[in-house]
């Protein structure tokens, strides 16, 4: 019995043509998130320039993060880039999912991310809770001071009023600390040369 009569003949759509001045109607992909190809980050070795970079394209991650995982700020807190513990496994976790989801990755790599996404936030709890940042204050993490060191400083809280315009500062003064250092190597440099 033939039955190819009885399968209806289905015409493949054809592929719709834009105009050139039709470029609202194309996807857009948001490029902050496209990077080069994925490499570690060492914060403490970074110029300013790369810090720059680094930094914007962290908190865009970490912001979209945030928002596609719905995580409280007991795990990924408003200063976060205040915390050298968060920042360094936030970083990890960037990076980790930027190798996860490379076009040539194999595809159970994404599963992989998740489960160490799982982990990741169990760290992330236990940063949080230690260095006592909050959703609405920050204070610095509480250093244990050694035997034979200067105690350590009070810390105090301060109240977040306006996160973005507090990471826009944070990262000019990151910045222009991290030119102050090259600047002084390079003086230095410079008058040994002599």
């Amino acid at each position: 019995m033939d039955t190819t009569d009885d399968v209806p003949d289905f015409d493949e759509p054809e592929p719709q043509q834009l105009d050139e001045d039709d470029d609202d109607e194309r996807p857009q992909v948001d490029t902050g998130l496209i990077a080069e190809p994925p490499h570690p980050v060492n914060w403490n070795l970074l110029t300013d320039e790369e810090a720059e970079e680094e930094w914007a394209e962290l908190d865009r991650w970490v912001s979209w993060l945030r928002h596609t995982y719905g995580l409280p700020a007991a795990v990924v807190p408003p200063f976060w880039h205040h915390h050298q513990e968060l920042v360094w496994e936030l970083s990890a976790l960037h990076i980790h999912w930027l190798c996860a989801y490379d076009p040539d990755q194999n595809g159970s790599a994404p599963s992989g991310w998740h489960r160490d996404f799982a982990d990741t936030r169990n760290r992330l709890r236990e940063w949080v809770a230690a260095s006592g940042t909050r959703l609405d204050r920050d204070r610095p993490t509480r250093q244990t001071s050694w035997p034979g060191e200067q105690p350590a400083e009070p810390v105090e809280e301060t109240l977040i009023a306006d996160r973005d315009s507090e990471f826009v500062e944070f990262v000019r003064a990151d910045v222009a600390r991290r030119q102050q250092v090259e600047e002084e190597f390079y003086a230095t440099l410079a008058r040994d040369n002599r």
